[in-house]
């Protein structure tokens, strides 16, 4: 493979790192925001609970971790037009890391990653779990200066990647917390405890007070995201940029239907008694409609992948 015909796996590994991040900051969010508030009405499950949510932040971090380095070698092709198999060189990957801003990101995304991981090897003190949620949000955010808003110029530049690197740590707060939160409806399904009930009541609760912000969040900087790079209704139907963007919004407005039901509709119902049946299918339904929504996000990734490697649509336009 040479130059643009890296593009394609770039897309494959860009939505993979894209999901893989947001998997791990969103379990390390899950966990600061809504798990520890939850288990002081559940103590005897803490151990258990921290440790199945350590256990998943370190899948995400080893995928995360993977994937870029997969994609500093795909964008080192890329850049220098060679075939990957000459593109795989000292010299190449050098000048791809110490002369790009690309590759000054990965640069800094790498220390903060093993940040993240120092911190979750010694998660049992409260300092480490602070930075590691520092850490983890400073992983994601700074994938806004990798793609389009790292490239706007002047005081525009300065929005378009404060709004980005807002959408993108709403984004996975969102979708990396439904993996924590799976797991979490599936063992007061299986255990059908009561002080995995009260876990679970607690805990959908302060998961869907999260998302609602996260929803509000990501509407906001993707709405100044989309001003940027699309400009006009004629960027937004008029080119495959504002197509492909159309076919996002329509798969996020897909999540937030199943996710309002979930917070107004079946999370109430969370209250029945536990162990009845009543509850239990309560739960399937929760857990079904989360998987979907897991689903869908993950599409979202994709898609985002390929518009990374796309020109703007406001570019196409001459605008």
């Amino acid at each position: 493979m040479t130059g643009d015909g890296v593009i394609d796996p770039l897309i494959v590994i860009r939505a993979i790192h894209f999901a893989a991040t947001a998997m791990t900051t969103g379990t390390i969010l899950f966990q600061a925001m809504v798990a520890e508030a939850a288990l002081r009405s559940a103590e005897t499950l803490a151990t258990a609970v921290r440790t199945q949510i350590r256990r998943l932040a370190w899948i995400g971090l080893a995928i995360t971790a993977a994937s870029a380095a997969i994609w500093i070698l795909l964008e080192a092709a890329a850049m220098s037009g060679l075939p990957l198999s000459e593109a795989v060189t000292s010299e190449v990957l050098l000048t791809v890391v110490n002369d790009t801003q690309f590759g000054r990101v990965f640069e800094i995304r790498f220390v903060l990653a093993m940040i993240l991981a120092a911190c979750l090897a010694n998660d049992r003190f409260p300092l480490a779990r602070w930075l590691a949620l520092a850490s983890a949000l400073g992983l994601v955010a700074a994938i806004a200066w990798t793609g389009h808003a790292g490239s706007t110029v002047g005081e525009l530049g300065v929005l378009h990647l404060t709004a980005d690197a807002l959408h993108l740590i709403a984004a996975a707060a969102w979708t990396g917390g439904l993996v924590p939160f799976v797991w979490l409806l599936m063992a007061s399904r299986r255990y059908q405890h009561e002080a995995w009930a009260r876990l679970t009541r607690d805990a959908t609760e302060r998961f869907s007070t999260l998302g609602i912000a996260s929803v509000a969040i990501v509407l906001g900087s993707g709405t100044v995201n989309a001003w940027m790079l699309v400009g006009s209704v004629d960027g937004l139907i008029g080119t495959q940029y504002g197509h492909l963007l159309m076919l996002k919004i329509a798969l996020f407005a897909a999540m937030v239907g199943f996710a309002a039901v979930n917070r107004f509709w079946l999370t109430p119902r969370l209250a029945l008694p536990s162990g009845g049946a009543a509850q239990l299918e309560t739960l399937r339904r929760l857990t079904r409609n989360s998987l979907i929504e897991i689903a869908l996000a993950l599409m979202i990734f994709a898609i985002v992948g390929m518009l990374g490697t796309w020109h703007p649509a406001i570019h196409v336009l001459g605008i």
